[in-house]
């Protein structure tokens, strides 16, 4: 009898195994290459641990580019399935003549994402301390860098002749630039902008995304022939991370940061549930993943003021509203 219990329980074992197998082998395996590890993407990473790609059958692995350039290559050779990223380089993209562009069908967040920091705590900092200084602002072209140009001027600083703004250093390095001595100021995205102040290695100054006003900050992209050929996978994809977005609205801080923590297995829960509120605070994460045309227009604005822009790009062009819309109307 004994003998006849345990081959019982080895064949409901094996039958277990076997049918957990099959599920993840019916996954579409997706990849998506991110421009960086922050929690300013709070939303993509709910969307994967809370279940929600896998509830649109696939599973995804999430791969770190450092820096758009990067995501938007990695995109092009297919290396990637989706590419989250800045929408400057579909701009640029398109402006270099390029037909089968990839499209925008999502937004993920709507305004800059980094922090200012500097060597000494200043609760009463005024941006006119930084003239005749230098500030680390990331990659020419880059987003992180044309805010801070544009916050700079709205201070009534010139950039190269009242602020040296350095610009030659590779984004996912610019931490450790400014660790190093680089620098007065340096432009940092969370959590490595909390990270450095709670290990006094800066000290958080000002938020460059209430200073520069709301821009579609990031967003997905996928090659035309995704949309052409595999449009369910979009619309699955995208209503993942709506799913995701919705959910964040409502969850507290402390969940955010619990649903996050697997992929910042370095930060603790509390600096992560900090981050949160902060970006929260600053209204930072969009509530659905539709890109309108006036945020597009003042995008482009930015990067007219950097003088990257050789041509104005109508919306249409570059972003496919369409998936957004049809989820945000299924879903509600």
């Amino acid at each position: 009898m004994k003998r006849c219990i345990a081959w019982c329980l080895a064949a409901l074992t094996l039958l277990f195994c076997c049918a957990a197998c099959s599920k993840t082998e019916s996954l579409r395996q997706v990849t998506i290459n991110e421009v960086t590890r922050s929690v300013f993407y709070a939303p993509l990473y709910v969307a994967a641990s809370k279940g929600y790609f896998e509830a649109e059958g696939m599973t995804v692995e999430i791969v770190t580019g450092g820096g758009s350039d990067k995501s938007m290559t990695a995109l092009l050779a297919g290396e990637a399935d989706v590419a989250l990223m800045g929408p400057e380089t579909g701009i640029y993209v398109v402006n270099q003549g390029q037909k089968n562009h990839p499209m925008i069908v999502a937004q993920l967040t709507k305004r800059d994402g980094s922090f200012l920091l500097g060597r000494e705590a200043n609760d009463a900092f005024d941006w006119e301390e930084v003239r005749g200084k230098a500030i680390i602002g990331g990659r020419p072209g880059g987003m992180p860098y044309m805010t801070l140009l544009y916050v700079l001027r709205q201070h009534g600083l010139e950039p190269g002749k009242d602020v040296e703004v350095i610009s030659n250093i590779q984004f996912n390095l610019i931490g450790g630039a400014f660790e190093g001595g680089t620098g007065d100021y340096v432009a940092l995205f969370e959590p490595v902008a909390s990270q450095f102040a709670a290990q006094g290695k800066g000290h958080i100054l000002a938020n460059m995304g209430l200073e520069s006003g709301e821009v579609p900050y990031t967003t997905f992209m996928v090659r035309p022939e995704t949309i052409e050929k595999d449009a369910e996978f979009v619309t699955a994809f995208v209503r993942a991370i709506y799913k995701a977005q919705k959910w964040v609205q409502t969850a507290t801080d402390e969940e955010v940061a619990e649903a996050m923590q697997p992929y910042f297995p370095d930060t603790d829960l509390a600096t992560l549930a900090a981050v949160a509120k902060s970006y929260r605070a600053t209204d930072s994460w969009t509530t659905d993943p539709i890109m309108t045309e006036d945020s597009f227009t003042r995008l482009q604005d930015v990067i007219d003021g950097a003088g990257e822009l050789t041509a104005r790009v109508a919306l249409p062009t570059l972003v496919d509203n369409s998936f957004a819309q049809a989820v945000v109307k299924e879903v509600g």
